[in-house]
């Protein structure tokens, strides 16, 4: 018999058809064939036959026999000829082929069995093909009454798919008896995300913690670690994506402060600078920036600049007032009036990095008080042409010490024709002719030369040019 899933039904005398199919061209498909009987019976088959007194012909006519009773084959509507499936027909053949090919694997095993025990009276040859097995399915075991005889096939009687990434002990093609255990551990795919590195693996743990051991991040979950699923947590047969963040030691820099020690789970600057609830301004800078990313010891320096207007009293310093005195020695001056300072009100706009100021810009002033000027007599009379002797002498000597210029100031300490330093000039009376020697003529330089020779008996206050001229 065959019968259509949509309710329409034929009928077949096994193995040849009737209707309007014409299965001739398929018939082995259809037909139970020795190798169908010899792998239902396994290895045992020889023994079983024999003891129910058959050969594997003689089987296989009682099977096909019309007293043997057995489930229909089922025609799945979208082969019969007058239906479409989703607007296109399947062919015909290889849906019975298909539909009987399924007909022998759920039921074949079945008839051979009852054929054998109605022969035998049921007692060795239904011992010999129902086996009772442990099944250990990832630490969960159940006991199964099978008819299989090996591993794949229990656990697929079992309704257990072996995936690529399943641990199975005994082997798929392993033979089972009475007893055999059968453990199953099935892989799930963990897609781990350790302080933001990604990493796909496959395990066969059933919880995160035994996933992490098997990975050897065990000590990834030590204490203070972060995981967006706990350890006990379960891992789903269709795989979880697991996020970890470590705890970490870190030294904190934030701009002109003391150092400070901070743990954290934190993987970047800017998600540690949100769970302190730190505010990085748009001029401050961070060292290497936002997603610079943090490991345990590792330091964090903010550079704070901090942009600020600031109102300063500042002096005004009084004005100095010269009044031009002809009675009063030229470079001479006299305080008439000491003046007083004034005051002002400035605005800066002052830049500093982590607290020390860098940069400051005037934006206004006002001034407060106004400051009075200080006046001083500054005197313009001529000092005295004084009288000089040995003239020549001194010019001898200028020529070899200033090349004869007596108005020489080349920034080496010394002035003048015959190269006086300041202390000496003011020594010896300098300062009534001019404050420095250079800005006197060549006869107040000469009468202040005399003075220091005539003090030290002699030209040794010029010893290479003295030597050099023989002047003693």
């Amino acid at each position: 018999m065959f019968a259509s899933s949509g309710g329409g039904v034929g009928t077949l005398d096994w193995p040849n058809p009737e209707g309007e199919l014409d299965f001739a061209d398929f018939s082995d498909d259809l037909n139970v064939t020795q190798h169908d009987v010899l792998t239902v019976l396994g290895p045992d088959a020889d023994a079983l036959m024999a003891e129910a007194n058959v050969d594997v012909d003689e089987l296989i006519r009682l099977i096909n026999a019309e007293t043997t009773m057995l489930p229909p084959i089922v025609i799945p509507d979208e082969i019969s000829e007058d239906r479409v499936a989703q607007g296109q027909p399947l062919p015909v053949e290889d849906g019975v082929v298909k539909a009987a090919k399924t007909w022998k694997k759920r039921f074949l095993k079945g008839a051979v069995l009852a054929v054998l025990i109605t022969l035998t009276g049921g007692g060795a040859a239904a011992m010999a093909m129902n086996k009772s097995v442990t099944v250990d399915v990832d630490g969960a075991q159940q006991t199964v009454n099978t008819f299989g005889g090996t591993v794949g096939e229990v656990l697929k009687d079992a309704g257990y798919e072996i995936g690529a990434h399943d641990a199975i002990s005994p082997s798929p093609d392993a033979k089972v008896a009475d007893d055999t255990v059968i453990t199953l551990e099935r892989g799930r795919q963990l897609n781990l995300i350790v302080d933001g590195s990604p990493r796909e693996a496959w395990v066969r743990a059933t919880t995160v913690s035994e996933a992490l051991t098997q990975l050897g991040l065990a000590e990834a979950a030590k204490p203070g670690t972060w995981m967006s699923v706990g350890g006990d947590g379960q891992i789903p047969l269709e795989g979880m994506t697991l996020e970890v963040k470590t705890l970490k030691n870190i030294t904190l820099y934030d701009g002109g402060n003391e150092p400070r020690q901070v743990q954290t789970n934190a993987v970047t600057a800017k998600e540690f600078f949100g769970e302190l609830q730190l505010t990085i301004g748009p001029e401050d800078k961070v060292d290497g920036g936002m997603d610079y990313k943090l490991t345990d010891g590792a330091e964090v320096h903010i550079s704070r600049t901090g942009v600020s207007v600031v109102n300063e009293d500042e002096e005004i310093p009084p004005p100095v007032e010269e009044i031009k005195d002809d009675t009063l020695d030229k470079g001479k001056t006299v305080v008439e009036e000491e003046g007083e300072a004034g005051s002002k009100n400035v605005t800066y706009r002052v830049t500093k990095e982590n607290d020390k100021e860098v940069a400051r810009e005037k934006i206004s002033e006002e001034i407060t008080k106004e400051a009075k000027p200080k006046k001083v007599r500054v005197g313009t009379k001529k000092a005295p042409t004084p009288a000089i002797s040995d003239g020549s002498v001194w010019d001898r000597l200028a020529q070899c010490e200033s090349t004869g210029n007596w108005a020489a100031n080349t920034g080496n300490g010394y002035y003048g024709g015959l190269q006086f330093n300041a202390s000496t000039w003011k020594a010896y009376g300098g300062a009534q002719y001019a404050a420095l020697p250079h800005q006197a003529s060549r006869e107040q330089q000469i009468a202040v030369a005399t003075k220091l020779r005539d003090s030290r008996g002699g030209y040794g206050a010029w010893p290479h040019c003295s030597k050099k001229l023989g002047l003693s």
